[in-house]
């Protein structure tokens, strides 16, 4: 199935190569930014030295503007590889489907087949194209993310290990109850699709027998259905801002007392405190990303 997909990429090879190169590039830019800020405290507002702020800065600048850069390039060349994926897989699954025999067409119905080239490919798209920039970009984020705490204090940095045991078994608790409702949520869209064809291609069918009451009623049930599988899904989901808001203060809660102790103590210095920050917010941020990327992944396999 994978190698049958690959084909469906054809000429935005370039596009789906170039993107993880980008996003690789803007995240470490984005990881030492708090690195540089760093800098600026200690060597220069705590030291009243201005040539160093200034020095500084704009390195800082710098690195946020080649961010900047990289990070719109990765989305665009994301977009265009994605939107081109879905383009020639939507291409090769109609001319696959003039080749169906009879048994086939027998096999499948309309509004399967429908749903298949409509909004399966839509999540497919948007699978792929977060496989390429944020299923990059949220790994390297974590892993340099937390490289970058060691190299600044072992100690603090164990803190962190602990928030980002406590975080991903939440997430992975999360998505093992939300991964079955959204597989269930694809098999009820060929229910409302049929509806709708149904009616459209019968519409004079319905009128004649006065049966427009009886197909609102039918097309609200599976509405209704779907939403409702929708709002399963989306209140086991949604627990996972307050976990993430929880462990992040929490984090910050432990790193603001034991890193007075060592400020006081000279074991470290303010904007080694400062970057240690920055650096919990990026990692969490990339579990959040991650877990993104589990849901999409599910619904494209589903």
């Amino acid at each position: 199935m994978i190698k049958t997909l690959f084909h469906q990429i054809g000429a935005y090879k370039k596009d789906s190569i170039l993107t993880p190169i980008y996003a690789a590039a803007e995240v470490i830019m984005e990881i030492l930014i708090p690195f540089v800020t760093a800098a600026i405290i200690d060597e220069g507002i705590q030291a009243g030295n201005m040539q160093k702020v200034l020095q500084y800065g704009v390195i800082m600048i710098v690195l946020a503007l080649l961010s900047l850069f990289f990070g719109i390039q990765a989305g665009r060349k994301a977009a265009s590889a994605s939107t081109g994926f879905a383009c020639n897989l939507r291409e090769g699954m109609y001319r696959n489907i003039q080749t169906f025999s009879f048994s086939n067409i027998d096999k499948f119905s309309t509004a399967g087949l429908v749903t298949r080239m409509t909004t399966d490919v839509t999540n497919m798209q948007n699978a792929y194209q977060m496989i390429l920039r944020i299923a990059v970009r949220a790994p390297m984020t974590l892993i340099c993310s937390m490289v970058m705490c060691f190299i600044i204090n072992v100690k603090l940095s164990l803190i962190f290990l602990v928030a980002l045991c406590v975080l991903a078994a939440a997430l992975i608790y999360i998505m093992m109850h939300a991964m079955p409702v959204f597989q269930e949520v694809f098999s009820k869209y060929d229910d409302l699709n049929a509806s709708v064809q149904e009616n459209v291609t019968a519409i004079r069918v319905v009128k004649a027998f006065v049966r427009e009451d009886f197909e609102n009623q039918k097309f609200g049930k599976a509405a209704e259905v779907l939403c409702k599988l929708f709002v399963k899904a989306e209140s086991i989901i949604v627990f996972n801002a307050p976990i993430m808001m929880t462990v992040i203060f929490a984090s910050m809660l432990g790193l603001s007392w034991i890193g007075a102790q060592l400020i006081v103590a000279g074991d470290l210095t303010t904007g080694n405190l400062m970057s240690l920050f920055s650096y919990v917010l990026s990692m969490m941020m990339s579990l959040m990303m991650l877990s993104m990327i589990f849901v999409m992944l599910t619904m494209s396999t589903a």
